[in-house]
């Protein structure tokens, strides 16, 4: 089975020695993704003039699927490729945005999902991070 890593160029640098995608043989798997920018800043917060933090799990959530779909499109794949996401948030208090916004983007068509909560994720402002199998299609797509 032949496999390949890759770190994608103009996405947020990794936090640790490991790559966005690994593709083996006809399946993908994307690293935990969240809303952090190359940049170091993060979708889906906003501070205010007092230093009040705001942090938009819709926003977040749309743009780490947005993220996964730029990831899987490096490798030839789409969102409808994808097989199973596990998604980690910080609080279930922001299921329904969170489902909200999934539920735009993907369908019972798709892949299968877990949600869970977790203690905490890498940076204070995030508040949710995904990770996602998906499967290379076979046949060419139609036009």
């Amino acid at each position: 089975m032949t496999q390949s890593a890759r770190v994608i160029d103009g996405l947020a640098v990794p936090r640790g020695r490991f790559p966005h995608v690994k593709v083996a043989g006809d399946y993908i798997y994307v690293s935990g993704t969240s809303s952090r920018r190359r940049d170091n800043t993060f979708v889906g917060v906003r501070v205010d003039e007092m230093g009040t933090t705001f942090l938009d799990i819709r926003a977040q959530t749309r743009a780490v699927i947005t993220t996964i779909e730029a990831i899987l499109r490096e490798v030839g794949a789409e969102l409808t490729d994808l097989v199973q996401v596990t998604t980690y948030l910080v609080s279930m208090n922001d299921f329904a945005g969170y489902n909200e916004v999934y539920a735009e983007l993907l369908d019972e068509a798709g892949p299968t999902r877990t949600t869970v909560a977790v203690h905490q994720l890498p940076h204070p402002h995030l508040l949710i991070e995904m990770q996602a199998v998906a499967h290379l299609p076979t046949l060419p797509r139609p036009a």
